[in-house]
């Protein structure tokens, strides 16, 4: 399958593609559309309300293009990859306690906050080195994931195939090892994120939005650990 043909769909089809194949969006702008803009974090998660309140915030210029990717088999778990660039190895790459359908689910419904955080006290790694992560998704507990160390086979597929896609969403094809898998398609959504650093012990990631018509986040990842 060519990799443009991939880059289209949008975020809408990805979503209506397990129930029809045949009705895709014909645009990517299709996959910031449909977000519900919210203006305020309301999760009731203690970590992301201290992630709403920073002491002191700042955008470096470097950090303005973070690459975020979010990718599963629709029967398996959601994986997420957090890159400087598509072209560099990543800097975080987890595989998150959430089902691919039911993140699809939550994308559906209008927002996605996802929220890592970190209980250790000790400080001795930076933030994104953290090894054990609590997982929120809009407010609601998933549970508890390790970040990699090395990424899997099936990660540096995903990066190499998307290699030259700065954003999209859609259906890859499978590993050539996965060509009959039982967990179904492979499914991703990538995208830009701004990087906002609110101290050693806060960072959070927004979604950039290319449409110059729409302000803010529509989709956020936040990572925090004790003060």
């Amino acid at each position: 399958m060519p990799l443009s043909s991939m880059e289209t769909p949008g975020l809408l089809s990805l979503l209506k593609h397990a129930t029809s194949k045949d009705k895709r969006s014909k645009s990517a702008g299709g996959l910031f559309r449909m977000f519900k803009l919210f203006p305020l974090l309301n999760s009731g998660c203690k970590m992301v309300a201290l992630l709403g309140r920073p002491k002191k915030s700042f955008l470096t210029g470097n950090d303005a293009g973070t690459t975020g990717t979010l990718f599963g088999y629709r029967k398996g778990r959601v994986n997420l990859i957090i890159q400087e660039d598509p072209k560099c190895l990543p800097i975080f790459v987890i595989e998150l306690p959430m089902h691919t359908n039911l993140f699809h689910k939550e994308i559906a419904s209008g927002l996605v906050r996802i929220a890592l955080e970190s209980e250790n006290k000790t400080h001795k790694k930076k933030l994104l080195e953290e090894f054990v992560w609590a997982v929120y998704c809009n407010g609601r507990k998933a549970g508890y994931s390790i970040r990699r160390k090395q990424i899997s086979d099936d990660e540096l597929y995903v990066m190499q195939l998307l290699r030259g896609v700065s954003m999209g969403a859609g259906v890859l094809p499978c590993p050539p090892s996965e060509k009959e898998s039982v967990d179904g398609e492979l499914t991703y959504v990538r995208a830009r994120f701004e990087r906002v650093v609110g101290s050693k012990n806060s960072e959070a990631f927004h979604m950039i939005n290319p449409d110059d018509d729409m302000g803010g986040p529509e989709l956020s990842i936040f990572f925090v650990r004790p003060q």
